[in-house]
């Protein structure tokens, strides 16, 4: 196909970014070219927008960013067989090599070559996005375009939950963004017997509550240590996921932890983060799971299911809708943090 598209563009190693007209993008021929009809913006897309430390080593401006979509499929390469014009479909944003020995033995999400779209390559915050066959997950037909589009950090919020056993357990979510939002329904659906929620923001704090939690703390009013020593009968929890990436927040989770307990870190911290690792890590026994994407594709059928079962509805968290024109609504919000997931349409 060729022809103009509009996009939302990271003009310049800067805050910010333009509504600008670009070029179509041109496919391969093991490549599917894409209509999008609802693509979400994640915290990573905040990080390039504002254009903190980590987004100044990482991306090369200027191109378009985003990566959490749904669309259809308007065009496909010769080799294309696993999907079809008119499918609707998400994509895993991991872009591995297949070759090295990550990949080879089922572990391809920590690829060592991993390109992530709309960070190392052209993204979906744009009216069309081509994208390797291998990398689509076809969606169900009944299956409404914004919750579609928010399947790719679902699945972070899958990974990082059950990464170890929660049933029965006690799971702290630390950091209510909107993957943290989903943990929280993903560890209740699981079968954890308490869902303890931590922020510093009652709004999000409020949707947490309406997805499953079975306590909030807000860590700015109360000291959240001694609330979760309550709730806990002093032992302590079981899991303790990050999603915060603040260094206060991640120090008080490794203490919170109870002595053979689960740290699973979704998190960026922009800067290095200092850790008692003798007296919480070593002494106490953890268990400290480094979780990045999604495992391919096991995490996407279990997003599949929990969706389609029920068990996790996901559209409390789709708070806002905007027209791609509107982005910089959109990442306001975000960055005000007033918001669950927000969703744009080009």
């Amino acid at each position: 196909m060729n022809g103009k598209m509009k996009a939302v563009v990271k003009h310049h190693r800067g805050y910010g970014a333009q509504i600008q007209t670009v070029e179509i993008p041109q496919i391969n021929e093991d490549e599917v070219l894409i209509k999008v009809k609802a693509t979400s913006i994640c915290g990573t897309d905040v990080h390039i927008y504002k254009w903190d430390e980590w987004s100044e080593s990482r991306v090369n401006p200027p191109y378009v960013f985003g990566h959490e979509f749904s669309g259809e499929v308007v065009e496909k390469g010769s080799k294309v067989k696993n999907v079809d014009y008119g499918d609707s479909v998400s994509a895993e944003t991991h872009i591995v090599c297949g070759k090295c020995s990550q990949c080879l033995t089922g572990k391809a999400h920590i690829c060592k070559y991993t390109k992530i779209i709309g960070v190392d390559t052209q993204g979906c915050f744009a009216e069309y996005v081509a994208l390797p066959a291998a990398n689509l997950w076809k969606n169900p037909k009944e299956m409404l375009y914004d919750v579609a589009a928010i399947q790719e950090p679902m699945g972070n919020a899958v990974h990082t939950v059950l990464s170890g056993d929660v049933i029965g357990k006690t799971v702290a979510i630390i950091g209510c963004g909107p993957i943290g939002l989903m943990a929280v329904g993903v560890a209740k659906a699981a079968g954890a017997a308490q869902v303890i929620a931590l922020d510093i923001n009652n709004y999000r704090l409020n949707l947490a509550k309406q997805i499953g939690a079975t306590s909030v703390i807000n860590s700015k009013n109360e000291e959240p240590l001694q609330a979760v020593k309550q709730l806990t009968n002093g032992d302590g929890v079981d899991v303790v996921c990050e999603m915060s990436g603040h260094p206060i927040a991640m120090n008080q989770g490794f203490r919170m932890v109870t002595n053979g307990g689960r740290v699973s870190i979704l998190s960026l911290p922009v800067r290095p983060v200092e850790l008692d690792v003798t007296n919480d890590i070593v002494f106490k026994g953890i268990t400290v799971k480094g979780i990045t994407g999604r495992k391919m594709f096991e995490t996407w059928q279990q997003v599949s299911a929990l969706l389609h079962s029920g068990q996790v509805d996901v559209k409390p968290i789709i708070t806002h809708h905007f027209s791609l024109e509107e982005f910089e609504k959109g990442f306001e919000l975000m960055i005000e943090g007033n918001c669950g997931k927000v969703v744009l349409y080009p």
